[in-house]
């Protein structure tokens, strides 16, 4: 759509970008949970700058590259807050935003045809990530949400809907992550109905297409029964020795 070179460019860097999404999501993950400064944290956040260049790069590669760029740049706003955003300390809320549109990038083109592991697969990211913002959030503001079990348990029921009042967000970040947990729980369900009805259309229709084939298989036999009825009426009527 922008170009071949931009094609090529996008294709080579989906396994790298993925890579080094999953070492985001460590290094996201690592800050959150070792709370002490050493030598994790300190790796973590090298990590999570060398990583967060490479997004950089990948973005302003594919900029110089986007035929017409300036459509590509409108069209590409929310890769900009990505790159930007997650640097800034008060909105590390977006870092886990970057941590899912990567991933999604590189994993969503190859599993999109396969509905179930692509929908299993994000469920299950979006919980894990959604759990570390919030717990991120919550810790220290007296909240119910105060480790990462309650975090992962408040997101599996938040996404599936349930909401058994347990564990609730008290701080405006907590609540962000809530509102789009929420979001992503109605997409999901909505994901699972649609798979299930294409599942039973598909099934009525081969079986309808069986039912044809089958009726016109009974068709053909009844005119071959006709005709040799026809053959035998014909030789039946003949005279034998031809007189």
């Amino acid at each position: 759509m922008y170009g071949d070179r931009l094609a090529r460019w996008e294709r080579a860097m989906d396994w790298p970008l993925m890579v080094a999404a999953v070492l985001f999501l460590i290094a996201y993950a690592t800050q959150i949970l070792v709370r002490e400064a050493g030598f994790f944290s300190v790796a973590a956040e090298v990590v999570i700058w060398v990583t967060w260049a490479l997004f950089a790069v990948d973005y302003i590669v594919r900029l110089s590259l986007a035929q017409p760029r300036g459509r590509w740049f409108v069209r590409h706003l929310l890769d900009l807050a990505i790159v930007l955003l997650p640097m800034l300390r008060p909105l590390r809320l977006m870092r886990f935003l970057t941590i899912l549109a990567i991933i999604q990038r590189g994993a969503g083109a190859r599993l999109r045809g396969q509905v179930v592991v692509y929908t299993v697969g994000a469920t299950a990211l979006t919980i894990v990530v959604a759990g570390l913002a919030v717990l991120d959030a919550e810790r220290g503001h007296g909240g119910t949400i105060q480790s990462f079990g309650d975090a992962i348990w408040w997101a599996f029921v938040t996404v599936t809907t349930v909401g058994y009042g347990d564990f609730f967000p008290v701080t405006i970040t907590g609540r962000i992550v809530a509102v789009g947990l929420m979001i992503g729980g109605i997409a999901l369900i909505g994901v699972v109905t649609a798979t299930l009805a294409s599942w039973i259309v598909e099934k009525v229709s081969v079986g309808t297409q069986n039912t044809a084939a089958t009726s016109d298989q009974v068709e053909q036999l009844r005119a071959e029964v006709a005709e040799l009825k026809d053959m035998l009426r014909s030789s039946k009527s003949e005279p034998v020795g031809g007189s």
